[in-house]
């Protein structure tokens, strides 16, 4: 049955990303799978999927309760904001005046974060060949209403993947970005070696988003396509967690702070040894206590499904994770927030007719946790859950095709 459900959840996953089978083709199970399919022509899948709508939908509340969404129509990014929970919306502004192919799935969405009356957003521009892209961002200054010319973090130029990106912005207006990079890997080929996945790369702007930084390598041999994630510690460093490749090609997850100290450690160990990318990337929030929540997803033989684990310590080492969600139903995509000591999980399940989002609370910084609830449901396609706060309150930030953009309020320090 545990191989069966990673078929499925693999099939599920190139049918929403049809450029995954193109990359993968002829690795692991899944390409195992596909090895007496007649050949994809890969530039033909990604123009495709490019032309499909993207249901995927970021979110931010600024300080002063306002919610904004970042999503992703034709070839542009549109910022619009909601006063009343996402029931009605402005009127969209665009941030990349110049059209741009840009990518939208799931794992590789727009990005929006509002401070102090700036909003700042990061996206992948896609770059006209498969697997490639670059890493663009912009801000608005004056309440929405304009954007800055999009510029582009990574200052590797060459026409290769640079995808899969989170920012981050810390207390003194310092912004990071981090992403997967194949720049590496070109080198290598150009030298007749070989090099396993991408590597993970930062870049920081301290004018504002005007420039940013020399890049900066963070590791090498990540797997190559599922999202990294980042929170601010509460020393204003930056945190970053992967999917890393160990040893030959044994993908579980990674950390490290971005203050110049600390080497990655590792953060999950399933040892699951799969030669391909599941698209599937882990979620990290930072209490206001320092300690690190974590959730992730592995089919290893004797781990497998979706994982939560904390640390006290700032991520030298993490509590025993627990194993949550219905393995029978595909459970996917958690994604965690912690609002001081309460930590909240959702994630996406189906049950062979519909998807349903789930979720469950800890009101003791991850120690002990309730019955999964569902939350919200569609018979159709969707997005990834997300979870955004609110003062003391956190809410379920959820797209779908059928019933559009919602809002749901699932927790508070009252509830």
């Amino acid at each position: 049955m545990r191989n069966l459900v990673f078929i499925l959840f693999f099939a599920a996953t190139v049918a929403a990303c049809p450029a995954l089978a193109a990359d993968h083709a002829g690795h692991g199970k899944a390409g195992a799978a596909d090895s007496t399919a007649a050949p994809v022509d890969r530039e033909k899948a990604w123009k495709e999927m490019l032309a499909k709508p993207s249901l995927a939908v970021s979110a931010d509340f600024d300080e002063k309760g306002r919610l904004w969404l970042a999503a992703i129509r034709g070839k542009h990014v549109y910022v619009s904001y909601s006063d009343d929970r996402g029931i009605t919306q402005s009127v969209p502004v665009k941030v990349n005046a110049e059209p741009e192919d840009i990518l939208g799935d799931g794992e590789n969405r727009a990005k929006i974060i509002v401070r102090k009356g700036v909003i700042y957003i990061s996206y992948t521009q896609w770059l006209g060949k498969p697997m490639t892209g670059d890493i663009r961002f912009s801000r608005s200054t004056d309440g929405g209403k304009s954007f800055s010319a999009p510029v582009t973090a990574n200052d590797n130029r060459e026409i290769i993947s640079h995808r899969f990106d989170s920012m981050a912005v810390n207390g003194k207006g310092h912004i990071y970005i981090a992403w997967l990079d194949k720049r590496d890997q070109s080198a290598a080929e150009k030298k007749g070696g070989k090099y396993n996945g991408s590597a993970v790369y930062s870049a920081m702007s301290d004018d504002g988003g005007t420039s940013f930084r020399r890049n900066v390598k963070i590791a090498d041999h990540v797997c190559e396509c599922c999202r990294t994630a980042m929170a601010v510690d509460t020393d204003d460093y930056p945190v970053v967690t992967w999917r890393n490749i160990y040893d030959s090609n044994i993908r579980d997850h990674a950390l490290v702070k971005l203050d110049g100290k600390m080497a990655p450690v590792r953060l999950s160990h399933e040892n699951w040894n799969v030669a391909a990318c599941p698209h599937h990337g882990p979620s990290l929030s930072i209490a206001s206590d320092g300690i690190y929540h974590a959730t992730w997803f592995s089919n290893a033989p004797q781990q497998h499904g979706l994982f939560y684990a904390h640390s006290t310590n700032q991520g030298k080492t993490f509590s025993s994770p627990v194993n949550f969600g219905n393995f029978e139903a595909q459970p996917a995509h958690p994604y965690v927030l912690s609002s001081g000591s309460r930590v909240y999980l959702v994630w996406k399940e189906f049950d062979g007719e519909s998807t349903g989002i789930f979720g469950m609370h800890s009101g003791d910084s991850g120690k002990s946790w309730s019955a999964p609830e569902k939350l919200a449901a569609t018979s159709d396609a969707s997005d990834w859950p997300l979870l955004v706060g609110e003062s003391n309150r956190v809410y379920l930030s959820w797209n779908t095709k059928n019933e559009g953009y919602r809002l749901i309020e699932i927790g508070s320090e009252n509830k």
